[in-house]
């Protein structure tokens, strides 16, 4: 079968991507907003919606979207039932940042930051100096990492005025280049179950006349890349985690505020070659790519020098119905990244950006032979990636 021509195709504009709030009511935004209302100099409350509290607990649920959440309400009762609570009592949610994914969000959160400032633009990016790509969330190859991200997080600031903080999570992550530069600040305490973690939380959110205090759970989004969101499996986490969220929420000190949130949200993806597009099947995709970076559904491209127009006017073709594929300056213009972009994370965001409009994803079995597999993916800006509760409780 033919592929239409130029003229047939009629790319998605990307004046109808939904761009993530930065400024109002983003994953970066949370921080910056908490430690304001504690008093920390420097920080201004960005999410209008939230009242003071002395102790701040934020408790991310990796994976759980908005829409997740809400389609779930007899697996989690406690957290649905908190869904009016989202964002100040507006039951409205926030939005990740783009892209929707882990190593991104965790940075935005902690740094208070978006994407195009803290520069940890995806999944895997160019790292300019050598050419390769980087895996931000594995850290592979090894870089720096204050200077691949060298402002201070948001942990850090609030210790530095008084404020008692500590991040509760499991023992593997406390001496990871991504919790160095995202996630530290005050002190690190290691638990292997999530009841031990909520517990911990607990008792250091109480350890202070001011507090801030951040805790961790994974495997809602393990489940849900393995075996999708719609698995059994993926509803036997999120029964537990809701488990986890009402522990914790009933040992809240006086005086304090329990926020849930996640990362990003996420969808199963058809396993059929119009949902799955290889890349390295596809010979129009490869022309001129030097490098593939992203993940499936938040593609950086990087052009052979020289190739760029061509790369982007052949994505575009290709995929513009159900992508939206964006240069790197009409990205930035559009303000996908963040209001600005700081100079050292220009050149690590693809020549060619796509970032997945349909339930498609661009897969690449022999680059990516894992990630290619995953049922559940994520990253780009639909509203079920995008959008993730701010649940509130307070004693």
């Amino acid at each position: 079968m033919a592929l239409p021509s130029w003229d047939d195709v009629q790319p998605l504009s990307l004046d109808t991507a939904p761009v993530p709030a930065y400024g109002t009511g983003s994953l970066a935004d949370l921080l910056p907003t908490l430690v304001a209302l504690q008093g920390v100099d420097g920080f201004t409350p960005t999410i209008p919606e939230l009242a003071p509290a002395d102790r701040n607990c934020v408790f991310l649920i990796d994976g759980l979207g908005w829409e997740q959440l809400k389609a779930h309400p007899a697996e989690a009762p406690f957290l649905a039932s908190l869904l009016q609570s989202s964002r100040g009592g507006t039951g409205r949610p926030l939005t990740a940042g783009f892209p929707a994914t882990t190593a991104t969000s965790l940075a935005s959160v902690g740094t208070g930051l978006p994407p195009g400032a803290h520069g940890l633009p995806g999944y895997t990016v160019r790292d300019p100096a050598t050419g390769e790509l980087m895996n931000q969330l594995r850290w592979n190859p090894w870089t720096d990492p204050y200077a691949w991200q060298p402002y201070p997080t948001v942990f850090q600031q609030a210790h530095a005025a008084g404020v008692h903080t500590a991040q509760v999570s499991a023992p593997h992550f406390e001496h990871t280049p991504l919790t160095k530069v995202a996630l530290s600040g005050g002190s690190f305490r290691g638990r292997l179950s999530g009841e031990d973690r909520m517990d911990l939380a607990a008792q250091q959110l109480a350890a202070g006349d001011r507090s801030l205090v951040y805790t961790y759970y994974a495997e809602v989004d393990g489940k849900g890349h393995r075996f999708g969101v719609d698995s059994d499996a993926w509803r036997g986490q999120l029964m537990y985690v809701d488990r986890l969220a009402q522990r914790l929420a009933e040992q809240l000190p006086p005086r304090s505020a329990l926020y849930v949130t996640a990362d990003h949200g996420m969808i199963d993806i058809p396993f059929d070659e119009q949902s799955r597009i290889d890349f390295d099947e596809d010979w129009e995709l490869r022309a001129g790519v030097a490098l593939l970076g992203g993940e499936g559904r938040a593609r950086h491209v990087y052009a052979v020098p020289g190739a760029e127009n061509d790369v982007l006017t052949v994505w575009r073709e290709v995929l513009g119905e159900q992508f939206w594929v964006a240069s790197r300056d009409e990205a930035i213009a559009a303000g996908w990244f963040g209001p600005h972009i700081d100079q050292r994370v220009y050149e690590r965001l693809g020549d060619v950006i796509a970032a997945a409009h349909d339930d498609a994803a661009i897969i690449a079995t022999e680059r990516e032979p894992n990630e290619s597999a995953l049922v559940g993916m994520h990253g780009s800006m639909t509203p079920v990636e995008q959008l993730v509760p701010l649940l509130e409780v307070r004693s």
